[in-house]
């Protein structure tokens, strides 16, 4: 009884937000699609519902005879009443075994069918765009992987059996109590509205405590989470107030302390109000069947099984009447994370797609125009947080930029901050795809090559390289996953990096820390220098790798930076001027076209962007920090040492 007034609770609770939700067309079809490698262990499952349910009538029966072979007497009385005891410790062991058998093949299929949604889930989101993650919500989307794949799940589990078994054992149940006494039967339902009508006003209670039980959970969530991370766990020690912060957090756990206890006192109410009424259902029952016993009309054993069957009619009635809202709830998770499923992952490969020549180390820039897309192209509202997304177009970033990068090349990409530099680098290892023209690497149209040979053709090393919270072995083995030991101390000592780790108790064991915060600054660039020099690329992508780094840390790195660039073609984002000097070709950009290209000293003379941009940079002794208005360089450096400044 317990369970069936919980799973009424929890339908009450639900109603609101089911209502309010619009399936999309077609989710039952993919809902049984996604269901048909189970469809098997779907069938036994049911079969063991239906026994299990037919069980359930039956013992209540055999309880009635053993009475009225009691009350009866006689000769065989004795041998009747073995019998029937018999048969019911036999229902009790197979109803035992079946219970067994439907739970393992509920696990079986729900278990199967959360790891088959949540892996295509998850390799789906791997896929999605880069600007999908600068958009969506890290815990919506986390949400669905759990929340939303746990509540599909039980569509094939809870629901679907508890709406078999409550059909049957309900259908049954009438039948036979209709059979044995109608009068009994309609007097003992008499008290189902009683329950219902108030338990709905005590749900829609509980729905509306639980709704900001959950939002101040999600509120103490993110407070933790922005806390407890090594940058947020700084910036309150340097500028936070410990009391405040403490006083502030208290305020929302109490909040939640007196939400649990309403909580408590509201389902108490609510489960103390479904047994009361069920009691008294069964009073009303022995009281009319006690006097119909009396008076013949009907035997006593009759009014032993019409109570014991009046509590497996309550449950099913109950659940049923909320059926609807148990249904409609599964497909509201499934139709959820169909919703994430449905997003155009953005970057595919073809099915024809080729390899990109081994080796190769040439770009082509053919007449490239780039935008980014809209929200409405990688997101979703309900990830978002927002009620409807943004269909504006943005601007374009890049309009008609052409140039190649020959193997070994070294050149320099330089403009205002917003010029399109960064993007342009990310068009090469198709991060992004170009909105016209194209992009071509060792001759071949990146759309048209597979992406596993892009990645193993170029690396990249970014401003702030991201380390996983796990061992630097993992880390670098996340580059080249078969390197072996040796292989990794190889590409440690080519970036400067090897003595450092040796020196950890740990060695390469040594776990990095949240983020790599472990390790300095400059530390944390090397370990991911020693990464890219491990997958051993062709084009090397330097994303300001020396940004933000003091003097002698930016010296180890463009030591580690000079053995990382020979034999390579390289992308370079860097503020030092000293390191364009030596390119082969300089490209201004500005505002998404090249305005200028040349060597350093033509582009010098020519007294144009460029020009203006070294004098004020060497006027005063050091490049400025970007900003607004302000110009950054991004190199494409040559294969050539000796390119510290």
């Amino acid at each position: 009884m317990s369970m069936s007034s919980w799973n009424m609770l929890r339908s009450i609770q639900n109603e609101e937000r089911v209502a309010q939700h619009r399936l999309t067309r077609g989710t039952t079809r993919r809902i049984l699609r996604f269901a048909r490698p189970y469809r098997r262990d779907i069938a036994v499952f049911l079969v063991t519902v239906v026994l299990d349910a037919v069980i359930g009538v039956a013992t209540p029966l055999l309880a009635g005879h053993v009475v009225n072979a009691i009350t009866a007497g006689g000769d065989g009385a004795s041998s009747l009443i073995f019998r029937l005891a018999l048969t019911i410790a036999g229902l009790a062991v197979a109803d035992a075994f079946l219970s067994l058998a439907q739970r393992w093949y509920s696990a079986r299929i729900g278990e199967g069918i959360i790891l088959d949604l949540r892996t295509r889930v998850y390799d789906h989101v791997q896929r999605m765009p880069l600007q999908f993650f600068t958009r969506t919500q890290t815990g919506a989307l986390v949400s669905r992987l759990n929340n939303d794949v746990t509540g599909a799940q039980r569509a094939f589990t809870s629901t679907l059996s508890g709406v078999v078994s409550n059909v049957i054992q309900l259908v049954l149940t009438a039948a036979v109590m209709f059979s044995l006494s109608w009068q009994i039967t309609v007097l003992s339902l008499a008290l189902l509205p009683v329950f219902i009508i108030p338990a709905r006003r005590v749900g829609k209670k509980l729905a509306e405590i639980t709704r900001e039980s959950y939002n101040l959970d999600a509120k103490m969530n993110a407070t933790m989470t922005e806390r407890f991370n090594v940058s947020g766990a700084l910036l309150v020690k340097l500028f936070g107030r410990p009391d405040a912060e403490a006083a502030r957090f208290g305020e929302r756990a109490t909040r939640v302390r007196d939400i649990g206890v309403q909580q408590a006192m509201f389902s108490r109410t609510f489960f103390v109000a479904m047994l009361l009424v069920a009691s008294l259902a069964q009073a009303l029952t022995y009281g009319l069947g006690g006097w119909l016993a009396v008076t013949g009309s009907v035997t006593a054993g009759t009014v032993v099984t019409l109570a014991l069957l009046l509590t497996r009619l309550y449950g099913p009635l109950t659940a049923l009447s909320n059926v609807r809202v148990d249904v409609m709830s599964a497909l509201v998770s499934f139709d959820r994370v169909f919703e994430v499923l449905d997003l155009g992952p953005g970057i595919e490969e073809k099915p024809d797609a080729v390899d990109v020549p081994a080796g190769s180390g040439r770009i082509e820039f053919r007449d490239v125009h780039f935008r980014y897309p809209s929200a409405a192209e990688v997101s979703l509202a309900t990830l978002e947080d927002v009620v409807t997304l943004d269909r504006t177009e943005s601007a374009p970033v890049l309009k008609g930029v052409d140039f190649t990068v020959e193997p070994g090349q070294m050149v320099a990409l330089v403009g205002p901050s917003g010029a399109g530099k960064s993007t342009t680098s990310m068009l090469v290892p198709r991060v992004y795809d170009v909105t016209e023209g194209a992009v071509l690497v060792g001759g071949v149209d990146v759309r048209d090559a597979t992406l596993a040979s892009l990645r193993d053709t170029i690396g990249v090393v970014t401003q702030d390289s991201h380390l996983f919270h796990e061992s630097i072995a993992e880390n670098l083995r996340y580059a080249r996953p078969g390197a072996t030991e040796e292989d990794m101390w190889a590409a440690l000592r080519g970036a400067q990096v090897a003595d450092l780790v040796a020196g950890l108790p740990d060695g390469l064991d040594t776990l990095v820390g949240d983020r790599g915060y472990r390790f300095s600054g400059g530390e944390k660039q090397r370990i991911a220098i020693a990464r890219l020099l491990l997958k051993h690329p062709s084009i090397v992508i330097l994303d300001e790798a020396t940004a933000h780094l003091d003097s002698e840390s930016e010296a180890a790195v463009q030591r580690a930076l000079a053995t990382a660039l020979q034999g390579r073609t390289a992308l370079v984002i860097a503020h030092r001027l000293s390191t364009v000097r030596d390119a082969d070709l300089i490209l201004v950009l500005d505002e998404g076209r090249v305005v200028e290209r040349g060597r350093h000293d033509e582009l010098v003379a020519a007294g144009g962007l460029y020009s203006e941009l070294y004098r004020t940079q060497f006027a005063v002794g050091s490049a400025p920090p970007a900003g607004d208005g302000e110009i950054e360089v991004v190199t494409v450096p040559s294969a050539r040492p000796g390119l510290e400044p």
